[in-house]
């Protein structure tokens, strides 16, 4: 693995040389969520309306996919929109859902990654789900690192949504529910999760000071490593990137044990 490092002040480089140089000999993640939270205390920090925090965040998803690639990730998972926030104010909600439309058909047109959306697309708006849609069929046959898009998503909606298509399967092949209830694992309910087929998260990442997952991928970070930064998604550097790699990197990782 190698970092380029980004151009900035002689100090700032030979920091952030420092910190990519630390990572050589540390494990690395195969699997990291971000919730990307702050855009709108962003702009409000600056005086700006909401729809300019947001924007500012979707430029930097480009930038952070980037660093992800370099450091060798399989699959990125990036929290966009919750189920809750399908409920704000459609002053904001409207522009915001043009902003993901945009930026999934941006991502998509480079063929750079796989964009695989994950969520209740049937909750969206027609257009927003559309797009999403369009992207995974744009990039279905490039064989690089997947990035998963979680729009209109929600943990519990997820578990709940698996659980149904678990019994309609189910169901379609003759059994009962007493059949089911008698073999249900673990496995199979995770079989039926949008990310299925998936590694599960080793570090998912948490912008803006948060420190909660908000019901970000309940199931499958039950063994996840956890990375709490101050910056507001928008201000979110290579370097804060590279730290949150090196706290990744420095834990003992007991699973439960």
């Amino acid at each position: 693995m190698s970092f380029v490092p980004s151009v900035r002040n002689p100090l700032y480089a030979a920091y952030e040389a420092r910190l990519a140089k630390s990572l050589a000999d540390k494990p690395l993640p195969r699997h990291v969520g971000v919730i990307l939270d702050g855009n709108r205390r962003f702009a409000k920090s600056r005086g700006a309306k909401a729809d300019q925090g947001h924007r500012a965040g979707a430029d930097k998803i480009a930038d952070f996919l980037g660093w992800c690639e370099e450091a060798g990730v399989e699959v990125v998972t990036l929290w966009l929109l919750s189920t809750d926030n399908l409920t704000r104010d459609p002053e904001e909600l409207g522009p915001l859902l043009r902003i993901i439309e945009n930026v999934v058909d941006e991502l998509s047109a480079e063929a750079r990654w796989q964009i695989n959306p994950v969520g209740a697309l049937d909750l969206l708006p027609a257009p927003t789900s559309a797009a999403l849609r369009r992207a995974a069929e744009r990039t279905e046959g490039v064989s690089a690192m997947t990035v998963n898009v979680a729009v209109g998503y929600g943990g519990r909606q997820e578990i709940a949504d698996a659980v149904r298509s678990l019994l309609a399967e189910r169901a379609a092949g003759g059994a009962t529910m007493d059949d089911v209830a008698r073999d249900l694992t673990t496995e199979d309910i995770a079989d039926h999760l949008y990310t299925r087929g998936q590694p599960d998260p080793d570090l998912v990442i948490r912008t803006s000071g948060e420190q909660r997952l908000s019901g970000f991928l309940l199931w499958q970070s039950a063994h996840s490593e956890f990375y709490f930064c101050e910056a507001y998604w928008p201000d979110f550097r290579r370097v804060d990137f590279l730290r949150a790699l090196r706290a990744y990197g420095e834990r003992h990782r007991r699973f439960g044990g």
